[in-house]
């Protein structure tokens, strides 16, 4: 997930992408003109391709916030998208952590990119195209085929203006060596929060500064409404404009002082906070037998030959187990000027073709997925049962002044998590709070 937008920032990078954006218009024409010919341009009229879109040469400008592995995955489904589509040309603009503030800028200035990753749209909602229409009308898409959890974040009152390219959900890593050495059983679908004390329990050895569990100090609210939800509670009511009773509801204190229990009676440690290792090395140290996370570390716990398991998060008792889904999306800027291009780029980067190459992600379609074998596989296939299970909206998405209430609830968490009393942390964070719901 990407941080909110920093306001002030946006408008002070305003003028700054402007003045850049007049040197690369979405418009260019730039750098295709071989393209150009090979599309058996008539006269200067536009034909229009299966798919649509004009044989005219078009760029169309793609903004995503990926570096590293999963920009060069993005770029080579650009190149070959290009090689299908030889008069479009698809110019992918990685804008890392500066992300938010050039989309802020892009839109402000009425020059966004074409196409570009998305999240919050809540935020981004008036600026975006709303894609019902191509969707109904566009058959190839095959709508059905993606996970339907993941089309609900990209709604908003109803109208989608994303579609989903990659997601976690948040599964617990266990290490398989600290287990058989404990002689304790591995933790299986269906296990509790008390299962997971008498685990963690019989797993600590402060001898050896071994702990059962693992516990972020700075803690991820966002991550956290799954244990919320699977204990009956909620940070905001389902409309969006009422958090006391809710945030600072029995079921959702109850929920977050499982966290800072594991602390309290020994069997987990905060992990993550200033000048410690974060959860992730730690967990491939093997410091901790247990660790609660998204997809994100897997590779790296493979790469580095651990062996280890993965399962879904445990529920309390026999409530229902509930997840919470970390999605990117991609959408089309409602003042692109070439949007039936960005609707042909847009359906092929979610497309069968484009997944299999952005191997970084999990696949969004079901048909996809199946055909890779990780709906199946151990390791990944509790990322599909917690998306299974994942049917409730987070909070972002139903009041667009979450940023800010966010801030004073991850200040009573951390507060929860270093001792204090939870129902007074959350009573202050709903007193905090409530002034921004009333405006």
């Amino acid at each position: 997930m990407k941080k909110s937008v920093i306001v002030l920032t946006s408008m002070l990078l305003l003028s700054m992408l402007a003045l850049s954006a007049c040197g690369s218009s979405g418009s260019g024409n730039s750098g295709n003109n071989g393209g150009n010919a090979a599309a058996g341009k008539d006269n200067g009229s536009e034909q229009q391709t299966a798919g649509g879109s004009s044989q005219e040469p078009v760029t169309i400008r793609f903004a995503t916030w990926d570096t590293g592995q999963s920009l060069q995955f993005e770029q080579e489904v650009a190149k070959q998208f290009e090689q299908k589509h030889p008069n479009i040309k698809v110019q992918v603009e990685p804008y890392g952590d500066g992300f938010d503030q050039k989309m802020s800028a892009g839109f402000g200035a009425g020059d966004p990119p074409d196409v570009m990753y998305m999240y919050n749209f809540p935020t981004y909602k008036e600026s975006l195209e709303p894609l019902d229409s191509y969707i109904e009308k566009d058959a190839d898409l095959n709508i059905d085929d993606f996970y339907p959890g993941l089309l609900n974040y990209d709604r908003i009152d109803g109208v989608t203006y994303g579609l989903p390219v990659g997601f976690t959900t948040r599964v617990v890593y266990y290490n398989k060596k600290l287990f058989d050495e404990a002689g304790v059983a591995y933790p299986q679908d269906g296990w509790t929060w008390d299962d997971l004390k008498q685990m963690a329990v019989k797993l600590t050895d402060k001898s050896k500064k071994q702990y059962g569990i693992g516990m972020r100090a700075s803690v991820d609210v966002y991550g956290l409404q799954g244990t919320v939800w699977s204990n009956g509670g909620s940070y905001v009511s389902d409309d969006g404009k009422q958090i006391d009773g809710y945030m600072n509801g029995k079921e959702t204190v109850e929920a977050l002082e499982t966290q800072s229990n594991a602390i309290k009676d020994g069997y987990g440690v905060l992990v993550g906070g200033k000048n410690q290792q974060s959860g992730d090395d730690i967990f491939k140290a093997g410091k901790i037998a247990m660790w609660e996370t998204g997809l994100w570390p897997l590779q790296g716990f493979k790469d580095a030959n651990m062996d280890f398991g993965t399962v879904v998060t445990p529920a309390f008792g026999d409530k229902p187990l509930k997840g919470v889904i970390n999605e990117s999306a991609i959408s089309i800027a409602k003042d692109s000027k070439h949007k039936e291009e960005a609707w042909e780029f847009l359906k092929f980067f979610v497309s069968p073709e484009s997944i299999k190459i952005r191997t970084a992600d999990l696949p969004v379609r079901s048909s996809t997925a199946k055909e890779m074998n990780l709906s199946e596989d151990p390791l990944y296939k509790p990322f599909y049962t917690m998306l299974d299970r994942s049917t409730n909206i987070p909070a972002f998405l139903l009041n667009p002044k979450w940023d800010q209430i966010d801030s004073n609830l991850a200040t009573a968490v951390e507060a929860i998590m270093l001792g204090n009393d939870a129902q007074d942390a959350m009573d202050q964070a709903v007193k905090d709070s409530e002034k921004y719901l009333n405006h």
